[in-house]
């Protein structure tokens, strides 16, 4: 009779059991050191997916920003609220329906912003500077606001443009 019971535990639990502190993890991290987790139950999130027609998006996401979506494989930007870094670019579903790209960089110290979907706002989580989605400040320390692109929604819904 096996009495033995599996427990998982996820990578956080595990380095606090050993006694490292925050501060410690991110020296790992900025130190370019990679921890890679011991099991398929990892709360990690997949990376952004590159370019490609399996990710749903073709053309040219970085520098000249001109590329298509296939809304059709890229759910978690077709759903309202959601969003996906992609490229240079940071492309959102508003509440209230439109889609949004902007650059996905914040003007204040250069890190990638998020989309708030409750609060129909952009973030750096980084020092807290708030955008609107057309781009502009609502709140600093960033004082310039974000590149804004130009998005087209195909007539059936299915294919997103951004152009710069």
């Amino acid at each position: 009779m096996d009495t033995t019971q599996k427990e998982g535990m996820k990578r956080g639990e595990f380095l606090r059991s050993l006694g490292l502190s925050t501060s410690t993890l991110m020296a790992f991290y900025c130190m370019g050191t990679t921890l890679s987790s011991c099991g398929s139950g990892s709360d990690d999130p997949e990376p952004t997916p590159g370019g490609g027609t399996s990710t749903g998006i073709t053309g040219t996401t970085t520098g000249s920003v001109n590329f298509s979506i296939d809304l059709t494989k890229a759910t978690d930007i077709k759903a309202s609220g959601g969003f996906r870094v992609i490229g240079d670019t940071i492309v959102a579903h508003t509440t209230a329906g439109s889609y949004v790209a902007l650059s996905k960089t914040c003007t204040h110290e250069g890190f990638t912003i998020g989309f708030r979907a409750g609060e129909n706002d952009f973030l750096c989580t980084n020092h807290g500077s708030q955008f609107s989605t057309t781009g502009a400040v609502k709140n600093g320390p960033a004082t310039t606001a974000l590149k804004v692109y130009k998005t087209a929604l195909s007539a059936d819904g299915n294919t997103l443009t951004i152009t710069a």
